[in-house]
């Protein structure tokens, strides 16, 4: 029975199980709420150079204040497809350009606009939620082998198959409540 070690198993499917709410954190940051935030642009990708780079590796992004972005393009001939990468990008936004510096006023979203949002933020936390099952499943499907194989008696791995659950309700907890926060951002509550 030594070959399993309870310890460093328990700490993987931890790790994952954050991984999967941090993926949803990062995934929500890229919604637009009504407020400037920079990771806003960050699924902006410009074509520069032959090749499509992303918003990031051209400018600097700010929220000078809190309906305005602030772009600072670091290479003068890249303000244009700069600019016009903002555009497409599908995001709402009408770059007001000054030299090098692109102003993004935020607009107020409109209420069918904020419903679609909350609804692509329920999408992302069910993603998510998949997520955090599959780990689940993943542990107790260790556990099941583990013991069959006589790396673990019956008592440990029904006790660890509480722990696994313990991790998997902590995750939807965390889901829950980082959707639950987005979703007031974005309804404006």
């Amino acid at each position: 029975m030594a070959d399993f070690a309870p310890g460093p198993f328990k700490t993987d499917l931890e790790r994952r199980t954050v991984g999967a709410v941090d993926a949803l954190k990062h995934d929500l940051g890229s919604l637009r709420t009504g407020r400037a935030n920079t990771s806003l642009l960050d699924t902006v990708h410009v074509e520069v150079y032959g090749a499509n780079t992303p918003l990031s590796q051209l400018a600097t992004v700010t929220a000078p204040e809190a309906r305005m972005l602030s772009v600072q393009v670091w290479d003068k001939s890249n303000v244009t497809p700069v600019e016009k990468a903002i555009r497409s990008a599908g995001l709402g936004l009408n770059p007001i350009t000054d030299g090098q510096t692109l102003r993004l006023p935020i607009p107020d979203m409109t209420e069918e606009r904020r419903k679609e949002m909350v609804k692509l933020a329920g999408t992302y936390a069910e993603k998510a939620k998949i997520a955090a099952r599959n780990v689940r499943r993943d542990g107790m499907e260790t556990l099941k082998t583990a013991e069959k194989k006589g790396k673990i008696s019956q008592d440990e791995q029904k006790r660890l198959e509480a722990d696994v659950q313990k991790i998997a309700d902590k995750a939807m907890t965390d889901i829950d409540a980082t959707v639950g926060a987005k979703e007031k951002e974005i309804l404006g509550r």
